[in-house]
């Protein structure tokens, strides 16, 4: 048997033992994402009309996020009946396909936000002309279109055909060769670089931070735990994941035709790492916008029912240097 056909054959993994875990997070994920991505979708909508550069950035991440969020009702319902797939094999490449797409559009997204931080305190001055919410337009297109297109080959994937078969979707026992190249390509590419920019770009802020002498020592304390936190929720919620696929690619040179001993082991790290992927879905808003100041000033307005038109910051940062240009962070209060 060639390991092409070998591997076609679904090993019997152990999809008992994830099916409470998994639903419970799920659930959890989507009592906490469905709200808190709403409330952020009009809040940082309404700092787009603001022109706030960065709110395109945190716009597309919500929208990107509840549009995941709806296909979690079908997961649960597929690990709840044992992994198997109740709908047509079109409907498990397309949920496959949005989960792929937010993922790394969401990785991306949260890259543009902490290179657009880093641009807005290390070039504040430059920055009025780098920074403009056309040039955020246009990168955000771009990062989808690309995501998007990079994922095509979902739909011609056998581990998405359901009729005839077992019924199950895109399960890490049907690893092919088609499979471990994309998980390649989502290692490096979809996390290992992206966590290279993520680590320089924050790390710069610290450091531009820190030298800065017209911030109280409170501020900088506040920027520092942003920024320490933005890297453990990163390597928290996909580096499991993606290590786990690294390690599936790797294996799937070495492992013996018609093996599933290596699937077996690992089942239950990818399914915990899987969860973790998740809940990023649901913590996002919470960091980067629930977090701002600006923010939490909009909601206790929204509530007081003041209809004031406040000059919009990005409040993810002390501001370091007065500007015309509300999106640049300045050296005056106002910091998250």
């Amino acid at each position: 048997m060639s390991k092409e056909v070998a591997m076609n054959v679904s090993c019997q993994l152990p999809y008992e033992h994830d099916r409470i875990p998994l639903v419970i997070l799920y659930s959890a994920v989507v009592i906490i994402g469905l709200p808190a991505n709403l409330a952020t979708v009009y809040l940082t909508f309404l700092q787009v009309l603001r022109k706030n550069v960065l709110g395109i950035y945190l716009l597309s991440l919500s929208l990107c996020d509840l549009m995941y969020l709806c296909t979690l009702p079908l997961w649960t319902i597929y690990v709840t009946t044992g992994h198997v797939w109740h709908w047509n094999s079109m409907a498990c490449k397309v949920t496959g396909y949005v989960f792929f797409n937010n993922m790394y559009i969401s990785i991306f997204l949260l890259c543009c936000v902490s290179v657009d931080r880093y641009v807005a305190v290390a070039y504040a001055v430059e920055s009025r002309g780098l920074r403009r919410q056309k040039h955020a337009g246009i990168i955000t297109c771009i990062i989808c279109v690309i995501v998007a297109v990079g994922h095509c080959p979902v739909f011609i994937m056998k581990e998405g055909e359901t009729e005839g078969r077992e019924k199950k979707c895109f399960e890490p026992g049907q690893n092919t060769a088609m499979v471990t190249g994309f998980n390649y390509a989502r290692f490096f590419i979809g996390f290992f670089i992206p966590l290279i920019i993520l680590v320089a770009t924050n790390r710069s802020i610290l450091a531009n931070i820190q030298a800065s002498a017209g911030l109280q020592q409170r501020q900088k304390v506040k920027v520092k735990y942003l920024a320490i936190t933005v890297i453990v929720l990163f390597l928290v919620c996909f580096a499991p994941y993606h290590i786990i696929l690294l390690l599936r690619a790797v294996m799937f040179h070495f492992t013996e035709s018609g093996s599933c001993d290596f699937e077996i082991q690992v089942y239950t790290p990818y399914t915990i790492s899987l969860g973790l992927s998740t809940f990023n879905s649901a913590m996002n808003p919470i960091l980067y916008v629930l977090a701002s100041d600006n923010i939490r000033k909009e909601i206790r307005r929204g509530l007081s029912g003041l209809r004031s038109q406040p000059r919009c910051t990005d409040s993810s940062l002390p501001k370091i240097q007065n500007s015309k240009n509300s999106d640049v962070p300045m050296r005056e209060n106002n910091s998250t």
